[in-house]
């Protein structure tokens, strides 16, 4: 599954365990990010954004909201919201509790990923204001058993769970992207979707994210995808959106955000790693598609991260 190739998280993901005591509303700003929600005892109501109808969550529900909009979170829909208490990384107080929960209280695993919205992952832009993975016996058993691992590191941390957690948090993101498109897809699939489904293209997509530094073609692409080079371009660019090699500098660019976000690499590691065997020629192109030279990019992005 092509969306499997990271997509372009530039800041630490986070996530948390809390106990809400009934009657409980919360309300979540919209922010830049991607968000979810797992009942893991009692139960509540999601609150959408965009004023869809609330939707009852039981144990074992997820909910997944790609687009970062606004939303609540409360034991019943007519319970008043208040404004989420957050952390300083925006995340709920992490609470470490045991056994089960009483009465009306609902036990809750909430997190949230930072994503540049300016370079979304075609297929994140392609999803619904939220997606909802009710509980069923023998449905989702993977994506389930990361829900699983990443509430028992945050109950009760082990050494090395500093290093777990955030791979388990890369895991689940890709658990849910992968849920969705298998359960959700229709049969004559469109958009980003589309693309994944179409064997052409699926494996051009696939030698681009396995070898962006590559000299690619379209000829060559096209020798990958089985296609003509004219019948290849046509397709690729109805499906993906842009030209063959217009994504493959959009994937580049986006690869070498990626290692500046969060690697210490020098420049010219960078460069060829994005595809550039000259610092000055990747510099060029780097800020004609950022707007700022790559030093500058690692700079503002470790600010923010201070």
């Amino acid at each position: 599954m092509v969306a499997g190739r990271q997509p372009a998280r530039l800041h630490q993901a986070h996530s948390s365990r809390t106990v809400k005591h009934a009657p409980w509303g919360v309300r979540f700003p919209a922010s830049d990010g991607a968000g979810f929600h797992v009942v893991l005892q009692g139960s509540a109501w999601l609150l959408p954004p965009e004023g869809a109808d609330p939707v009852r969550l039981g144990p074992g529900d997820v909910v997944f909201l790609a687009h970062g909009y606004g939303h609540g979170l409360a034991d019943r829909p007519e319970t008043p919201l208040e404004d989420a208490q957050l952390g300083p990384d925006g995340s709920w107080p992490t609470l470490r509790h045991r056994g089960p929960v009483h009465g009306d209280d609902t036990l809750m695993l909430c997190g949230a990923y930072q994503l540049n919205k300016a370079r979304a992952h075609p297929l994140l832009t392609d999803l619904p204001p939220f997606i909802h993975f009710p509980a069923r016996v023998g449905a989702h058993d993977r994506l389930r058993s990361a829900v699983d691992l990443l509430g028992a590191e945050l109950a009760d941390p082990q050494p090395g769970s500093d290093a777990i957690v955030p791979a388990l948090l890369d895991t689940l993101l890709l658990y849910l992207l992968r849920t969705w498109w298998l359960a959700e897809r229709p049969e004559e699939p469109a958009g980003w979707a589309g693309a994944l489904s179409d064997p052409a293209v699926s494996a051009a997509l696939h030698a681009i994210h396995d070898a962006p530094a590559r000299p690619w073609t379209v000829e060559e692409l096209g020798a990958r995808a089985g296609l003509s080079r004219a019948a290849f371009a046509r397709r690729f660019t109805a499906l993906v959106g842009r030209p063959p090699l217009a994504y493959l500098t959009w994937w580049r660019m986006t690869t070498a955000g990626r290692l500046l976000r969060q690697a210490d690499a020098p420049l010219r590691t960078v460069a060829e790693r994005a595809g550039y065997t000259s610092e000055f020629a990747f510099a060029k192109a780097f800020k004609r598609e950022y707007g700022m030279a790559p030093g500058q990019y690692r700079k503002q992005g470790a600010t923010r991260s201070a």
